[in-house]
């Protein structure tokens, strides 16, 4: 298992940037792909960004390309999500999830460790 813990989000006016940290504790961190996903109120969770094992393979949704970075370091046990541009559309509270031993994927039901979430708002 793996624990997981985010951080970094926050208020932001449209156009901005915020960086949103997950810390892992645990030594299966290094053989998780990584992965954000998001969830408004009645809606249900979005994927955002993932991540491979080695850093090698990301992904992201089409809403996000360009504007959102997904990084990691094994070393430290953390995993990024660096979010430029800033829309209205992506407030919500961001998500960390690992998936222990697995290959990157966009499905939420593929990762079994979740953090409990951070906020982020963006404003006009």
């Amino acid at each position: 298992q793996v624990q997981l813990v985010e951080s970094g989000g926050g208020l932001v006016q449209v156009g901005g940037s915020l960086r949103l940290s997950c810390a892992a504790s645990g030594r299966t961190f290094s053989n998780s792909a990584m992965g954000w996903f998001r969830q408004t109120p009645g809606k249900e969770r979005e994927f955002v960004a993932t991540i491979s094992r080695t850093g090698a393979v990301t992904n992201y949704a089409d809403s996000v390309k360009g504007r959102f970075t997904i990084s990691r370091d094994n070393a430290k046990n953390t995993v990024s999500l660096q979010m430029n541009s800033l829309k209205l559309e992506d407030t919500a509270v961001y998500y960390c999830a690992a998936r222990i031993n697995g290959g990157v994927t966009i499905r939420s039901m593929d990762y079994a460790n979740w953090g409990q979430g951070t906020q982020v708002t963006v404003s006009s």
